[in-house]
């Protein structure tokens, strides 16, 4: 695979990352770019590592973990699973990611816990809010978040960070602004001292300006970095 554009296509999401984070009057660095890279070989991994890349996306276990074992030489890669959570891939979910965005449910939270090797920190969670009510969309409604954080909280195995949501399309900024603005309200009004949600996992190539005006921590841009998955 030619992944010579790389570096000049992560440059490029960077600068924009930059100028959104800019422009909202925030302090450099509040962002971070997760680099999707599902789909992608360990080649366009390595690629991107190389211009500066830390934090991967990944949404097929068996796919993450192949690729995981070729690049086991990048030891500072942050290995995010940002796919839907099944119940019979969790104990490979623990043991081999830094990350989840999209948790949802209970039952898969106890079992990360549990799962997760004691030779490792808590794992990194963002519970995933649903702000359309469209049931096919994964994420918990807004009004039950509370409730999943305060059980996740007591799991010694998870560390809750923050929230996340993959809200509609919308073309218009005011619009796409609109469900981020709903996420951040609603971490506002759940963050404590003590579990200060200090994570706000929104925002993708065609939002991410809207998406860090309204307080996003991390965007999750795939094409945009690597250009068309090879593997599609």
């Amino acid at each position: 695979m030619n992944t010579h554009h790389i570096p000049h296509q992560h440059q490029h999401i960077l600068a924009r990352i930059r100028a959104a984070t800019e422009r909202a009057a925030r302090p450099d660095g509040a962002v971070t770019l997760i680099a999707v890279s599902k789909k992608q070989p360990a080649d366009a991994i390595r690629a991107a590592y190389a211009a500066g890349q830390r934090a991967f996306g990944e949404s097929y276990v068996q796919e993450a973990l192949d690729k995981q074992a070729q690049l086991a030489d990048l030891t500072e890669i942050d290995w995010h699973f940002i796919g839907r959570i099944q119940a019979n891939k969790t104990r490979q979910l623990a043991a081999h990611f830094d990350w989840i965005h999209g948790l949802a449910d209970i039952a898969h939270a106890r079992r990360l816990s549990e799962q997760r090797p004691a030779k490792r920190p808590p794992l990194n969670v963002c519970l995933q809010v649903n702000l359309s009510g469209e049931t096919r969309k994964g994420g918990v409604m807004p009004e039950a978040v509370g409730a999943l954080l305060a059980e996740c909280r007591m799991l010694p195995g998870l560390r809750v960070r923050g929230l996340m949501t993959l809200p509609a399309p919308a073309e218009d900024e005011a619009e796409q602004r609109r469900p981020f603005r709903a996420l951040r309200d609603l971490r506002d009004r759940l963050a404590t001292p003590d579990c200060p949600l200090d994570v706000l996992s929104m925002g993708m190539s065609d939002d991410l300006e809207a998406a860090i005006l309204e307080g996003a921590t991390c965007v999750r841009i795939g094409t945009a970095v690597f250009g068309a998955r090879p593997l599609d």
